[in-house]
């Protein structure tokens, strides 16, 4: 796996990984409402977690740039394919990470 690519795993790590904690904290939040508890701080993470959220879906669009800008040379054997269906090939992988 290239660099690029463990770049973009990780990426796409975290935003999977942010995406779980801020669905828990809207759970969080809604059982502090529904029972009459205060919510300001486990609002203001809710706040701090959509806002890494979007940080780090920036930062993979970033990611996903720089790769097209900079596209990997085609492993050996894959000249015969095409240029179309290496292109293919090549984003679906990168998708797919």
């Amino acid at each position: 796996m290239s660099r690029a690519q463990e770049h973009l795993a990780q990426a796409n790590r975290h935003i999977a990984e942010l995406t779980v904690q801020i669905i828990r904290q809207r759970v969080i939040i809604k059982y502090a409402l529904d029972t009459g508890q205060r919510s300001e701080m486990a609002e203001s993470l809710l706040d701090a977690l959509e806002g890494s959220l979007r940080l780090f879906e920036r930062h993979r669009i970033f990611l996903l740039s720089c790769a097209a800008d900079h596209p990997a040379p085609p492993p050996p054997g894959d000249a015969a394919d095409g240029p179309e269906l290496v292109t293919t090939q090549r984003a679906w992988s990168v998708m797919t990470q």
